[in-house]
């Protein structure tokens, strides 16, 4: 895989630092992205979105969620068991992990529910008022710069 060096951008542009950021993280390629424990990402309403981690073998009290540095951060660590046991095959997977989700501007968590070996993390995307798209009246008659000139001069 070829390596790009997006640091020219840096020098030429003010502002987009976080684009070439993610560029960054994008190009980096997924071989060094974790592929355990495995998740799903659905869309579940227009601004609203799911992940939903297989954490089988953990309880609430291995999970840990949080949100630091506009990332979502989901981490296990499965307590020590001290119980001695001959597996035959062992084909769950109870390591320690943590999964990072880069959250967009605006994306807040709303919760997570832990149930039948399956992490919820509910999303929602909150545009604010001021950024959100509105409609300009457009005026009839004169401009709104021919009208300042004529109350200048009188």
């Amino acid at each position: 895989m070829r390596n790009f060096d997006l640091a020219p951008l840096y020098r030429a542009t003010v502002g987009f630092d976080q684009i070439a950021d993610m560029m960054d993280r994008v190009l980096a390629g997924d071989a060094t992205n974790p592929s355990y424990p495995p998740y799903n990402i659905e869309k579940t309403d227009e601004n609203a979105y799911r992940i939903s981690i297989a954490v089988a073998g953990f309880s609430d009290a291995d999970l840990n969620v949080e949100v630091k540095d506009r990332a979502l951060v989901v981490s296990g660590k499965k307590a020590a068991d001290e119980t001695p046991r001959s597996y035959l095959h062992r084909g769950i997977a109870t390591r320690a992990f943590d999964r990072r989700f880069q959250l967009a501007d605006h994306v807040k968590v709303t919760g997570a529910t832990h149930a039948d070996g399956m992490l919820h993390i509910d999303l929602v995307k909150e545009i604010p008022e001021a950024l959100k798209a509105r409609r300009i009246e457009i005026a009839k008659g004169d401009t709104v710069e021919a009208k300042a000139i004529e109350t200048a001069e009188a």
